[in-house]
């Protein structure tokens, strides 16, 4: 049960993010670019440390929770399928040339590439489609999240007979998805980015905080107790499969990792690697991450805004995640996985260990970091809906000389019509990890083949983009109908083939991109890749023009950053089980990576 400390704690937080709505809103009624954006003003390590805070979401964190549970440090591979190395694609090349562009948001991005003929449109109108699929799922994916979790700390039975109705067992985590979602609805609507960074940094520290007590008591109760794991569980490597079997350890746990499907984990992780290379190629996805690359103050920030989310988000999550995973093997018996609905639900073991183990003070503190990560998230991604519909259908189409009062309020109303959409996905949802796999293994899929070749391919054009996305987003939707049951990540390398080839045949039955535009996007970005006959004439228009020969260089610094955040990864995790030499090399292969990446990046970054 939660104690007076508790619950002063959350309420207290719950002021604090309204209070920073009301303040913030002042300042974002002054403009659209206020309020979708921040005025683009807002410091770098600021926007770093807000777009971390949005990452540790609730949803997340029990699902890696349960990864390590399972996995062990083994667990550290498997959120490449988002893939978290996108960051460090971001931080060497990426974001510099996304900003470069100097736009709102990425659907604006495609008159910049591909101009404002009626390709060029029809490619804005899919890049807004998925950009609203993608952040509706996302926002139904923290929704489910939240609700599990706070079901845990306020049963149904305790209240149910205060309330004029009932809720069947099966719905109970999205009724309390509705009733907190509300909270964070408030200050995302009326305060814009500068509302949500703001919030995003009290709410970082909050976890930071939580995070290092969880990690300290973890430490506490594992001093001279053995874990009760498999063989395998403590190292990172694997062969074909995983080999870790917990019969005999945890009963239910090889159930749980049959019904993954990870196994034969060496080609689970190959698809994984190749399609998360090709993601990362690919770009920022169009939500959070990506309005928040568009909204620093120049491009050389939002490589250094890229590479600080890694820096301040992984050492802090995973003394979380390793640390509530530890305590949930040490205390299995205690905790209480058994759902409403009958059957155990791994994705509980957060809850369930702050609920048994945590003392209080600490856990009012928990539970309003958790609760704050989930707010941060939800916030960021309804923010990037927001600004999709708001500045590429309503301003560009509905009302394009609308003002700025007219704006804050259609921006208000599309933020209630997305929350409550999102809301109704979410009761369709069986799990977290039904929305996860969708999002990151069929959605995603259907995004990557046109947006690499956006970036790396001269001839490409709207209307390649247009069919690539389209044939994408289709098969997307009907995959999982016709893939019944099967991760979705196993259906992946049919769908980018479909994808590509919607790609390329839209690229060659549809007019080239006026070359004019092509050059001036060539000028402007300066991208690498396949662009030799536009990199000529620009040449041959302006002999001052040095074209960009870095790719070589981006490349070694992508292996040693993607390094360097497994590095981040497991030195919290090392730190917690003692694993004393372990920690040791790491800390030093991070460091000597770091020194590196301090000449080959930091000191060439340029606008």
């Amino acid at each position: 049960m939660l104690h007076t400390i508790d619950i002063v704690i959350i309420v207290a937080y719950l002021l604090v993010m309204i209070a920073i709505g009301i303040y913030a809103s002042k300042k974002a009624s002054h403009s659209k670019d206020d309020y979708l954006m921040g005025g683009k003003s807002i410091p770098w390590y600021f926007l770093g440390l807000s777009n971390a805070s949005g990452m540790f979401d609730i949803s997340g964190t029990m699902w890696m929770v349960t990864l390590a549970f399972v996995y062990g440090l083994k667990s550290i591979w498997l959120p490449w399928l988002w893939p978290v190395f996108n960051q460090i694609f971001l931080m060497m090349y990426l974001a510099v040339w996304l900003r470069r562009s100097n736009v709102t948001t990425g659907a604006e991005w495609m008159q910049t590439r591909f101009g404002s003929g009626k390709g060029a449109a029809l490619g804005q109108w899919v890049i807004v489609a998925f950009a609203i699929l993608s952040c509706l799922g996302f926002l139904a994916y923290g929704f489910v999240g939240l609700g599990k979790f706070v079901e845990i700390f306020i049963p149904w039975e305790n209240i149910k007979g205060y309330l004029p109705f009932d809720v069947p067992a099966r719905f109970v985590p999205h009724f309390y998805g509705v009733v907190f979602t509300l909270i964070s609805v408030f200050y995302a609507i009326i305060g814009g980015m500068r509302s949500i960074v703001l919030a995003d940094v009290v709410q970082y520290i909050i976890m930071a905080v939580a995070s290092v007590a969880v990690a300290w008591i973890a430490i506490d109760k594992l001093a001279g107790n053995a874990l009760p794991v498999p063989v395998g569980w403590d190292s990172i490597w694997f062969g074909k499969e995983m080999n870790l079997n917990w019969q005999g350890i945890i009963d239910g746990v090889n159930e749980k990792i049959k019904s993954d499907q990870y196994e034969p984990f060496s080609l689970f992780f190959t698809l994984m690697l190749v399609k998360g290379v090709l993601a990362s190629l690919a770009g920022p996805a169009p939500n959070y991450d990506m309005q928040k690359l568009l909204s620093t103050k120049s491009p050389s920030d939002a490589a250094k805004m890229s590479g600080f989310v890694s820096v301040i988000l992984l050492p802090t999550r995973y003394l979380m995640i390793i640390g509530f995973a530890v305590l949930g093997l040490l205390y299995y018996q205690d905790l209480d996985l058994q759902t409403a609905a009958g059957g155990i639900d791994f994705e509980r073991i957060l809850p369930a260990a702050i609920k048994t183990i945590v003392p209080a003070g600490i856990m009012g503190l928990l539970l309003a970091g958790l609760l704050s990560a989930f707010i941060g998230t939800f916030a960021g991604t309804l923010n990037a809906a927001q600004a999709y519909i708001v500045n590429d259908v309503y301003l560009k189409y509905v009302r394009p000389g609308a003002s700025t009062k007219t704006t804050t309020r259609i921006s208000y109303l599309v933020g209630i019509l997305v929350v409550i959409v999102s809301m109704v996905m979410g009761f369709f949802a069986g799990n977290v990890n039904d929305i996860l796999q969708w999002i990151v293994g069929a959605l995603y899929g259907g995004y990557i083949a046109a947006n690499v070749l956006k970036w790396h391919w001269w001839r490409f054009n709207a209307g390649g983009f247009f069919w690539g996305m389209l044939a994408g987003i289709i098969a997307a939707l009907i995959f999982p109908y016709i893939f019944n049951g099967v991760v979705d990540l196993y259906a992946w390398p049919l769908l980018f083939i479909i994808s590509l080839a919607g790609s390329i045949v839209g690229t060659y039955t549809t007019r080239p991109t006026d070359r004019t535009v092509v050059r001036a996007f060539y000028k402007q970005v300066r991208p690498w890749g396949w662009w030799k006959p536009i990199e000529a004439e620009v040449m041959t228009e302006d002999p001052d023009f040095i074209p960009n020969r870095h790719m070589g260089r981006d490349m070694v610094n992508i292996v040693l950053g993607i390094v360097g955040q497994l590095c981040l990864t497991l030195a919290p995790m090392y730190l917690v089980l003692n694993m004393q030499l372990p920690l040791l090399i790491t800390v030093l292969l991070l460091g000597g990576i770091m020194l590196i990446l301090k000449k080959t990046w930091w000191n060439q970054l340029e606008d």
